[in-house]
């Protein structure tokens, strides 16, 4: 299943920067959930999760994570839960080994005339 959402919406290559963005996106999420307490203000939770998860789309590319942790900010206390950093952090762990796997190791090219 994993393979159709690849070809569907494929991956952009992580950099550090695109690293950093996510991160701060996850992380002020989180916070701003719960600077807002549980109770939340209206629909502004539901609001910073669409954020979330398009920011987090865009910067690191879709993972079939972000829905779970999407579906799981509607559940009452759970936005009280870092799971926007959480889920970042494993997405970026699981693209880093992907993109370690896929992509040769950078390097000098010996392939061209001397």
């Amino acid at each position: 299943m994993s393979k159709v959402f690849q070809r569907i919406l494929p991956s952009p290559v992580l950099t550090r920067e695109r690293v950093r963005l996510a991160f701060a996106a996850a992380v002020a999420t989180d916070v701003l959930q719960l600077a807002l307490g549980p109770l939340g203000w209206a629909f502004a939770d539901e609001l910073l999760d669409v954020a979330a998860m398009i920011l987090t789309w865009r910067l690191i590319g879709f993972h079939p994570l972000l829905l779970p942790t999407f579906v799981l900010e509607f559940l009452p206390l759970a936005d009280l839960l870092p799971t926007w950093t959480g889920c970042v952090a494993i997405v970026v762990a699981l693209r880093k080994r992907q993109q370690a796997i896929v992509l040769p190791p950078p390097g000098p090219s010996f392939d061209h005339d001397v």
